[in-house]
């Protein structure tokens, strides 16, 4: 059983590339004001929040099938994202973007779901690992809400390149989820 602390590194890393995402988009803002950034916040945090639980009820359903070797595909999983997230921090993208326009609300829903996709993948496995996917969800919403508050708000300050620092780590630390937990079931 993943305990508070794994999860709360999960959520971590989970929301690191929306938050990437929105520095960019805070870079692209003159001021952003706060009830703005939470706005996007709270879109970002929501639906990072709903694709865990679907890919949770998809492992669900897979888990009697794969019980034998579920560790095998946790940590395939993760290391697959993590790896993912780290070739993606080392991309070069461009980091400006234009004032909202009419649609931009498409376009964050879009964006939002886009970083949002991994979280999928790593619902089955905590399908797989027995995981409170309400607390877990809850908490990845959480945290991205947060992240991509903050994110919005300090784009202007610290620039692109700390984004993608933290796509990075987040990157390292799906790496690590899935390590630990392979070496939690060949080990102990």
């Amino acid at each position: 059983m993943i305990n508070f602390w794994a999860i709360l590194l999960l959520a971590f890393a989970m929301s690191t590339d929306a938050f990437a995402v929105a520095v960019c988009k805070g870079v692209a803002l003159k001021v952003p004001r706060f009830i703005d950034a939470f706005k996007v916040g709270l879109l970002f945090g929501f639906i990072e929040a709903i694709t865990p639980a679907l890919g949770w009820v998809l492992g669900y359903i897979a888990v009697q099938y794969v019980e034998r070797w579920d560790h095998w595909v946790i940590f395939a999983l993760m290391l697959f994202l993590g790896v993912r997230m780290i070739y993606n921090s080392f991309k070069e993208e461009e980091c400006t973007a234009d004032e909202p326009q009419s649609g931009s609300l498409i376009m964050l829903i879009l964006t939002a779901i886009s970083t949002s996709i991994d979280a999928f993948a790593v619902g089955i496995g905590l399908a797989l690992a027995s995981v409170n996917i309400a607390f877990a969800a809850g908490m990845i919403g959480f945290v991205t809400c947060v992240m991509v508050t903050i994110g919005i708000l300090l784009g202007k300050k610290i620039g692109c390149l700390i984004g993608k620092k933290a796509e990075l780590l987040g990157g390292l630390v799906l790496i690590a989820i899935g390590i630990l937990t392979l070496y939690q079931h060949l080990v102990l």
